[in-house]
């Protein structure tokens, strides 16, 4: 028996390197096939693309909110001195996630169906659990990978088609990391919460909210033939009354921690920071067929026939079958006292032919071409409000394309009135319940699918009950 302990011991230090170490959740040792220090590496990397694609929700002290919630519970957790980050994402389904190195991120869509600051702690105490366990490592697949791809889709697209075939509905995301891992996660999860001032049973509130909406989303599969979407955690592994799960919370809630911890959670925070919360596709990026319209921003541009149209956080760019064209925009804030044409002279690289003035919809530009060597570029600037735009239009063949480039920013304008009302995004909002309004009466004034069961999904109510007169719940609008 100790020479097969010996032996099992060497050949953990012989393969070290490869990936055999102490987990600093479970203390035990796992083989895994990439290092901690591999793992911050894949996960930064995968951060940037999303965070340069535009993927953040846009709203800083929401940000800030969940940050201040993920670094307390980070604090409490197995790997307190990981540099941690947490994120918003501008996406509307029930999701959150987690990626290798101490990358965390929870969907808005989700934060509409919580009710408490408690039951956003589960959920990012879950998450955090997955890294802390290394999980990733322990899978040995590529379905993060795969979730971040369909993720930054939906949100470039607003395409439920391609958020399925990049497969976020598939059965690998479906069912997470496995129902022990999930499992494993909402212990150490809870055990994150009660350390951190939270009471862990918010996490069984989670599920059942979660479960309502699995009732919900099924009965409409049946209906329409669509696949389920689900958030891969509790919510895909197990039901509120698993006796399992219920024993990892009660063990985490029975913990003797020596010192009491007073809960951080504030009257009436939670909710401030919620209402308002979009609802439904980004109010960024909304698209028609011949046009993209980029709503925060107030601007349209044309799209030619087979282009696309990508935002991200620099940049927002038009591209043609196959990429060989393009149109780059980006923005500076504007100096009043310099012309379009001088922005671009003073900002350009390489001999400026073809210079002429833009006047297009009340705006004022200048458009010419750039040449260094045999390459060529299609060059604007156009002041709009108080920010100057740049574009740069490029192609493999420059004389085939350039009529495209000129279109794309010949094109730009502002927003019609018309069209900035039909792409105005709905938004969350608290209100009182007045004397005499049930659910029904409230519902059949919202200009939403499914009203009645969507309000009664996001205020903890389906499929049956009615709040109280006076009682806060959440409305669309």
């Amino acid at each position: 028996m100790i020479v097969r302990l010996i032996a099992t011991l060497l050949a953990c230090c012989a393969l070290l390197q490869q990936g055999c170490a102490v987990n600093p959740a479970t203390g035990g040792a796992n083989m895994v096939v990439s290092s901690q220090a591999g793992e911050i590496k894949q996960g930064r990397e995968m951060h940037e693309e999303m965070m340069s694609k535009g993927a953040a929700y846009d709203d800083p002290e929401l940000q800030d909110y969940v940050n201040r919630i993920g670094q307390r519970l980070a604090k409490h957790s197995d790997m307190p001195d990981l540099e941690w980050t947490f994120t918003v994402i501008d996406a509307p389904d029930l999701n959150a996630f987690a990626l290798p190195g101490g990358f965390i991120y929870v969907n808005r869509g989700l934060l509409a169906y919580l009710d408490s600051e408690a039951q956003l702690a589960g959920v990012i105490g879950h998450e955090i659990a997955h890294v802390t366990a290394r999980h990733h490592a322990r899978r040995k697949s590529a379905g993060v990978t795969s979730k971040v791809l369909s993720t930054t889709a939906y949100i470039f697209t607003g395409s439920r088609d391609v958020y399925a075939a990049s497969s976020m509905y598939g059965a690998e995301i479906m069912s997470g990391f496995g129902r022990d891992m999930e499992l494993e996660a909402d212990g150490f999860g809870a055990e994150y919460m009660h350390r951190a001032g939270y009471e862990p049973e918010a996490l069984l509130d989670v599920v059942g909210v979660l479960k309502n909406q699995e009732l919900f989303q099924r009965v409409k599969a049946r209906n329409s033939g669509q696949p389920v979407g689900t958030y891969h955690g509790v919510y895909a592994t197990h039901p509120r009354n698993d006796k399992r799960l219920q024993a990892v919370i009660q063990a985490a809630a029975k913990l003797d921690d020596g010192a009491y911890i007073e809960s951080p959670e504030k009257p009436g925070e939670f909710r401030r920071h919620m209402d308002g919360l979009v609802w439904g596709r980004s109010a960024q990026g909304q698209r028609d067929r011949q046009r993209y319209y980029h709503n925060k921003l107030g601007f349209t541009i044309e799209k030619p026939e087979g282009w696309d149209v990508e935002a991200g956080a620099q940049a927002v760019v038009a591209r043609g079958p196959g990429e060989a064209a393009s149109v780059r925009i980006t923005l500076m804030r504007r100096d009043p006292s310099t012309s379009p044409e001088q922005v671009m002279r003073d900002s350009a690289s390489g001999e400026l032919s073809a210079g002429t003035a833009l006047e297009q919809a009340g705006l004022q530009g200048y458009m010419a071409v750039a040449s260094a060597g045999d390459r060529r570029k299609r060059l604007a600037v156009i002041d709009f409000n108080n920010l100057t735009y740049r574009f740069e239009g490029t192609a493999a063949d420059f004389a085939a394309d350039d009529d495209a480039l000129r279109s794309v920013i010949e094109s730009f304008r502002p927003i019609h009135p018309q069209e900035r009302q039909t792409g105005q995004a709905q938004h969350l909002h608290y209100i009182q319940v007045p004397r005499g309004a049930t659910l029904e009466s409230l519902a059949a004034s919202l200009r939403i699918p499914d009203a009645e069961a969507q309000l009664r999904l996001i205020n903890g109510f389906y499929p049956r009950g009615e709040p109280r007169t006076g009682d806060w719940i959440k409305i669309i609008r």
